[in-house]
């Protein structure tokens, strides 16, 4: 790992959930903090809920702002460094979308220009209500905004170019954006494992200041492979390379955002293996920004309707004490800060198959049990140091060798 990589938690309130958004109990913001600070983390995410924030498209309230900087500020008294998500969105398996974007109104987030607008509105309002703490380090423009495309079964399509319109229109909302924060937008995995999605590697890879990549291995990895096979433990580090692979600028970071250890593939007792070994993994990349576990604390089961899994994904329990994996998480941290492993060159490099436009041919290639998928993790588990690259990197020996590759490997090769 370099220097720069953080170690974080996204922040699930232990009372109420994120419906404590609605009306912010301090002590209890208080207490949940605190307990993660004793991990030993360097900081949080937060996801205030979009229809708290702006229930109207000309309302953004000024005490859900004010809720924001409290919790920046609490963050800060634990030595606690914050980001912001803004527009949830998409949450643990629920929707929120304000009242004036559904039924009778029937908008779409990506498409009507004043819906953009007034999203872009309250992206600028919430940086400019903690742009000054300096324990603030960024916006996320919003939790896996992807989703909201099929097949949900509320979607607001859109084609990739109104997307890539979306994007750049709530990016380039901060106003005198202070450089030392980070805005970026982050999807979940169908934005590398759907055909048809328009949502692309581009955006993920090309649009806002860091790659962001969500990695879960109900996808598909555990059920294939197990749980703690190869293929699941190294599913982070294969989409890190992945979005490496689409990266104009060599030197952008990747932030692994999200990443956890669900039940519905791991024993509890599996659980801190899987994250020992899926951080250790990571830890290999290069020019990692961060590794932010999902999640802080248990869904209390008094709270109805959530996916079984999405109650015991916590570090810590709801009554603030550290779990086994929370425990684990702590002391792998400290071990990574104290010994700083160099992360692995990587000379080899697998191919994806791109159009001109670099949008994959086959999405569904990348994705658990697809070719170039299972090409790249048999060479790493044959203790290859493996990258990908697109077939237009590799068709130009300047820019393989700008990005250290020696030995191309094509899938159809094997």
């Amino acid at each position: 790992m370099t220097t720069a990589t953080r170690f974080g938690v996204n922040y699930v309130p232990s009372t109420d959930w994120m419906f404590q958004w609605q009306s912010v109990e301090e002590s209890a913001i208080r207490r949940d903090l605190e307990a993660i600070a004793t991990l030993g983390l360097d900081h949080v995410r937060l996801f205030p809920l979009w229809p708290t924030l702006q229930p109207n498209r000309t309302l953004i309230r000024r005490r859900a702002l004010d809720d924001v900087a409290l919790v920046v500020d609490i963050a800060a008294e634990f030595g606690l460094d914050a980001s912001v998500d803004v527009v949830q969105g998409h949450m643990s398996g629920f929707d929120f979308i304000p009242a004036w974007l559904v039924n009778w109104h029937d908008g779409n987030m990506f498409t009507d220009q004043p819906a953009i607008d007034a999203q872009a509105a309250l992206v600028a309002a919430v940086y400019d209500a903690v742009r000054d703490r300096p324990n603030f380090t960024g916006l996320t423009l919003g939790n896996e905004l992807n989703q909201f495309q099929p097949p949900n079964p509320a979607a607001m399509p859109a084609d990739t170019a109104q997307v890539t319109h979306w994007l750049e229109s709530l990016l380039g909302a901060p106003r005198d954006k202070d450089p030392r924060h980070v805005v970026t937008h982050s999807e979940n995995d169908h934005l590398w494992y759907r055909d048809g999605h328009p949502f692309v590697p581009a955006h993920a890879s090309r649009l806002g200041d860091v790659t962001t990549v969500h990695s879960w291995i109900f996808n598909g990895v555990a059920g294939r492979y197990g749980a703690l096979s190869d293929e699941s433990v190294r599913h982070a580090e294969w989409m890190i390379e992945l979005a490496r692979a689409f990266a104009t600028d060599l030197d952008r970071p990747v932030w692994l955002q999200e990443v956890g250890a669900p039940d519905r593939h791991l024993a509890e007792s599996e659980m801190p293996e899987f994250l020992e070994r899926t951080v250790a993994a990571a830890l290999t990349t290069e020019r990692l920004h961060a590794v932010t576990w999902w999640c802080s604390h248990d869904v209390s089961r008094d709270l109805g309707d959530f996916k079984d899994l999405e109650y015991s994904l916590g570090l810590l329990d709801v009554d603030n004490r550290v779990k086994p994996l929370g425990r684990r998480y702590a002391e792998v941290v400290a071990d990574a800060r104290r010994s700083a492993p160099a992360p692995t060159p990587r000379t080899s490099a697998v191919v994806v198959d791109v159009d001109e436009a670099d949008l994959p041919l086959r999405r569904t290639d990348l994705a658990p049990g697809g070719p170039v998928f299972e090409h790249w993790h048999r060479l790493r588990a044959a203790g290859e140091a493996v990258t990908v690259v697109t077939s237009r990197t590799a068709a130009e020996p300047a820019a393989l060798a700008a990005r250290g590759v020696t030995r191309v490997v094509e899938t159809a090769a094997v």
